[in-house]
């Protein structure tokens, strides 16, 4: 993987490319053309990537016990919301109200990315992504993603490693 240069960050960086950048870790940009009336942002990016759905993950927004918690899972899949409450030691979650998530973030909801937001919230990684090199993650807009190692992600976002996805 190619380190994201200094120039193409104030070129047109995102807060998580910004992040990322400032830790130093090793990164690689992948952007798109995205298709509005795609049915799934995360579906659309592994396809127009041409990377496997299981290397893609998505990021959700979940209130458990009355916290917002971030879960991120392969877009080929979905979110156990049982599986995350216990994650974090909780009880109950529900999916968050997606402008609420927006606002917290400061992303656009399928452009959020676990990277950089607004108000960093507790995150918990599907443990899936340990079986691979790479992922892919929003950064932070529609049509752009990020491939680093889930080490690099877990580290950088403090997750906690969990098996909150379901095929």
């Amino acid at each position: 993987m190619a380190k994201n240069s200094k120039k193409q960050q104030q070129s047109g960086g995102t807060p998580a490319t910004v992040a990322l950048t400032a830790a130093g870790v090793d990164f690689t940009v992948h952007s798109y053309d995205h298709d509005p009336s795609h049915p799934s942002y995360g579906e659309e990016a592994a396809e127009a990537m041409g990377v496997s759905p299981d290397r893609v993950f998505k990021t959700l927004v979940a209130d458990v016990d009355g916290s917002l918690v971030v879960g991120v899972v392969p877009v080929a899949g979905s979110l156990d919301l049982k599986a995350l409450a216990a994650a974090v030691g909780g009880k109950r979650a529900a999916m968050a109200d997606p402008a609420l998530a927006e606002r917290t973030t400061g992303y656009v909801r399928g452009g959020i990315s676990p990277l950089g937001q607004r108000k960093k919230l507790r995150t918990v990684l599907d443990d899936s992504a340990d079986a691979h090199a790479t992922i892919c993650v929003s950064a932070g807009r529609r049509g752009l993603e990020v491939e680093l190692s889930p080490a690099d992600l877990t580290t950088l976002t403090n997750a906690v490693l969990a098996p909150i996805g379901r095929d």
